[in-house]
């Protein structure tokens, strides 16, 4: 596949968070796998029905920072590449059972970039779940959860990077050279940043739209 090139950054209408508002976990686990969680900060004025429909229309057309964009580029300014629905949900657009790519690079450092294609395995009100899997095995699972958290949403990001099988260890060997910690570190402080960025993305991507926003009519 054609290695995409890093677009010119986006500009950066709010900050972003830093790695300090996270709690965050690495586990090395037997046979070469790894686990990594993120628990964030809770987002405000956030609700769970509005990262869903977010995670459906994350490809659809935006104005950021007057410019016409994909929302894929406007959650991480700086980071993201590029995102397509390489297969569409059975019944359409990007629900369960569709497949996406993404491409981006942790930092904008071009050793950190990814080009990866996964099916979506739930997508609710609860949170989404991306996997791919070698032979019907998982190999790599990214699964973010939310809920409500008085008026704010609880989010927890959690990646699993390697099967549990012994037969598959190889292949945990070779997703450890390809990921390796100190890109798992990035993908971390990358993951914190278009997390936090979606307090500030979402409401107004939302109003209008017939997703309930707190405090405010749909």
């Amino acid at each position: 596949m054609v290695r995409l090139s890093l677009p010119t950054a986006r500009p950066l209408q709010h900050p972003l968070r830093s790695p300090s508002t996270a709690r965050t976990r690495v586990q090395h686990l037997p046979g070469h796998r790894r686990r990594i969680t993120i628990d964030h900060q809770p987002l405000p004025g956030i609700t769970p029905a509005m990262v869903h429909w977010w995670f459906r229309h994350i490809g659809d057309p935006v104005i950021y920072a007057d410019e016409s964009m994909s929302g894929y580029l406007a959650w991480h300014p700086l980071d993201h590449i590029h995102w397509e629905l390489a297969r569409p949900a059975p019944g359409g657009g990007a629900g369960e059972g569709a497949r996406f790519r993404i491409v981006e690079a942790f930092g904008r450092r071009p050793e950190f970039y990814v080009d990866t294609t996964e099916t979506v395995e739930k997508l609710d009100e609860t949170g989404i779940r991306l996997v791919r899997r070698v032979c019907g095995v998982p190999v790599l699972q990214l699964e973010h959860t939310w809920s409500h958290c008085g008026d704010r949403t609880h989010y927890v990001s959690v990646m699993d990077i390697g099967a549990r099988s012994p037969l598959l260890t190889p292949v945990n060997r070779l997703l450890a050279r390809r990921f390796p910690d100190r890109m798992a570190q990035a993908w971390i402080v990358h993951n914190i940043e278009e997390v936090g960025h979606l307090e500030h993305l979402l409401p107004e991507l939302c109003r209008g739209r017939g997703v309930p926003i707190p405090g405010t009519a749909a």
